[in-house]
Parts: structure tokens; sequence; C-alpha cells
């Protein structure tokens, strides 16, 4: 097992603008990922075995639900914070932070913003500290971009709600103890359901054969006349705009965890570079690899400053979804390209487990199509701008 020997690239002392807090909380994530993450996540990742192992860690570093009050068992941290925090545990794994993401803007964030307060001291406290774990139902095996297309519904049976339908390719399914769900009523509009394991007629078939996010856990969730307590609705917002505000919590912690992998990327072929000899000096004394890592450190500070200044947006209720869409879209194609490039740099040592690199591209092949696709991402902008849909 090699050990850890990451080192965050800084090139426009961005650290600078950081609070001693957001330091302590990124510093802290950082550590942790270093001595539980990074030891076992290759194999993990060979094994296609999410690593439970980990899920007490990534509630001691604040990783679920760190901006919500510390009421409800959250951290009552910053936007900032909580976009270091994905940063760093993508450093580690796609998945991993897929793991936190899911658990923190997709489980709780709904719960805390849609939900009562009873459901919110039910539920929070132990999502926070991970004794829950969550998954989140919106994308349907015939309604991916399109999730007003949905078909799952429920019927009010008087004293109850009756679910059926199905969705896929969901992360956290397989163990999760509840599900958040989005479904349409009788009238078509979509309402979130919270659904516990254990009722009767839910089930969470785990997703095999996967080339992507290898060290998470994907499935689906499938309802059979699923009986819902009626207090399990979340009535505080309804419509596709519930949902969508879910995901721009989600993709606003994608923006910054993308920086992550490409980071460790960057870092792992600079490092590599400098070490290997080919013509009698080091490869990274050749020009076209000194293109290559020149390139990745502009791209990478130039994703610091966007997410950062996201960041800031959020903090002050500003940032509008475009402008998350934006961060979403650039920063994992920037990762993506770093990956690609760094993974040419190693050679055929690029491929192998002994690197963090192959892993983090075959990663990053589902996250620049999770939560809006690279091209959907790119049409909301030309929305934004021009005023016109290319949706219908």
């Amino acid at each position: 097992m090699k050990p850890d020997l990451f080192q965050a690239p800084d090139y426009y002392n961005i650290d600078d603008l950081l609070t001693e807090e957001h330091l302590m909380v990124r510093n802290a994530a950082r550590d942790w990922v270093k001595k539980e993450v990074s030891p076992i996540i290759e194999e993990a990742a060979q094994k296609a075995e999410f690593p439970k192992s980990i899920i007490g860690g990534l509630a001691e570093i604040g990783a679920f639900g760190p901006y919500i009050p510390a009421e409800y068992g959250g951290a009552g941290l910053d936007q900032i914070s909580y976009g270091l925090i994905m940063q760093e545990i993508e450093r580690g794994d796609s998945g991993v932070r897929s793991t936190a993401s899911v658990q923190s803007s997709l489980v709780m964030y709904p719960i805390w913003k849609y939900g009562t307060e009873e459901q919110r001291k039910k539920y929070l406290p132990k999502l926070a500290t991970g004794e829950f774990m969550g998954s989140f139902g919106l994308t349907e095996p015939d309604h991916g971009s399109n999730p007003g297309g949905m078909t799952t519904n429920f019927k009010d049976k008087g004293d109850h709600y009756l679910l059926n339908g199905a969705k896929m390719w969901i992360s956290n399914s397989p163990f999760c103890d509840v599900a958040v769900v989005w479904a349409k009523n009788e009238e078509g509009r979509i309402h979130g359901l919270i659904v516990e394991r254990g009722m009767e007629g839910f089930s969470t078939p785990e997703t095999h054969n996967k080339w992507s996010l290898r060290a998470s856990a994907t499935g689906e969730l499938i309802f059979q006349d699923v009986k819902v307590p009626k207090e399990n609705l979340l009535p505080n917002k309804s419509g596709l705009g519930a949902p969508l505000g879910c995901l721009d919590s989600a993709r606003y912690g994608i923006a910054w965890g993308a920086i992550g992998a490409a980071m460790d990327c960057y870092d792992t072929a600079l490092r590599y570079a400098k070490e290997r000899i080919q013509f009698g000096k080091p490869i990274a004394g050749f020009q076209l690899q000194q293109k290559k890592l020149a390139e990745m450190i502009t791209e990478i500070t130039k994703a610091q400053l966007l997410a950062l200044r996201l960041g800031q947006l959020k903090n002050e209720n500003k940032a509008t979804s475009a402008q998350i869409s934006m961060a979403k879209r650039n920063n994992v194609d920037m990762a993506i390209t770093i990956a690609r490039e760094a993974r040419q740099m190693l050679g055929g040592m690029g491929i192998s487990g002994e690197y963090s690199i192959m892993r983090h591209m075959m990663n990053l092949e589902s996250v620049i199509t999770y939560e809006g696709t690279h091209d959907i991402h790119l049409l909301i902008t030309g929305l934004d701008v021009t005023g016109i849909s290319a949706f219908k």
C-alpha cells in the first residue's frame, strides 16, 4: 500500500480568502481522507464494494448535512465549508463523495426545507450521525433528463398513501434506511414522501457490473403497493421545483467535489513526471509534459475561483440555479479532461490500480452525467442567457 503523499495545489493563494473555520474544516476532512479513505479505496473499487466502515468517519468530519442547524444534529456550517468537505472527499473518491452528497443535499436538505418539525426531529439527527443512511428517488427507467415525466405515483387511501413505481441509478439505495421519493398524486402534482426500509412492498435491488463509481453502492427503489403514512409526506413544497431545489444543493457540492478529483490527478501526474526518467532526464523537463501540467493547474485554479464565488453567493442566498449549473458543468468537464491527460502522462502505469488516476477517470464518467448531464447544463445556461427554452 502506497502512502498518500497528496499536496493540494493553491496557485492563486486561495487559502488566504478562507476563514480560519474554513481551513480547520477543510484540513480535518483532508487528514481523514488520507488516513481512512486512501488506504482502502483502491481495493474497494476493485472489489466493487462500498466500504461501510467509513460511515462513522464521514459523520465525524461533518460530511452529513454540514449546513443543517445544530438543533437537528448538523454542524451549522456555511456553504463554503460544505463545498470544501466535498472537495476533500472527492479527492479520495467520487463514489464516497456521492454517498455524502446524497445524504446531505438530497435527503437531509429536503426534510429540513420541506418537512415538518416532527419529521426534522425524527430523521435529521440520525442521518447526521450516519445511524440512518438515506437515498433520493427521482430518476426512473424511462425518465432521466425529463423528471417531470415520472410515472411513480401515490393514491390517497384515507388513512395512508399507496405508492407504486420504480426509481433507478440510486446511490445508497442497497443499504438505505430511508428514501426521499418523488411521486405524482392523483392530480399529477409532484410531492416528496419519506419511505422507510421495512415498509411492505418496498425493495432496493443493487445494480451490478458498473465500470464507474465502483466503491459506491447503486441500486433501484421499487414500490409495489407500499403503504406510506400520511405524516411522511413533505408538506412545505411540491411541484418539480421541490426536487430540483435539492439537486441545486447537490450540484453545488459536485462543483467543489470535482476540483478534488482534478487536484489528485494533477498532483499524481506532477510527482510522477518529476520522478520518471526518459532520454536521460525527468519527463517533467519536456515541453509537451509541461504544457499538460501548466494547463491542468490553470484550469484547476479557474475552477477554484468559480466555486469560491458561487459559495459566497450561496451564503448570501443569491446563487441561481443557472449559476450552479454552469459551475457543475465546467468543473466536472475540467476534472475529466485533467484525468484523461494525467492518465496519458503516466503511460502504462496510468491504468494501474497502483495510482488513482484511472479510478478517478472512470468515476467522473458518471459525475459528468448524473444530476444533470453535461449537455443539459449547457442548455440551462443557454436558456438563462437567451430566455428561450431548448427543452420544448
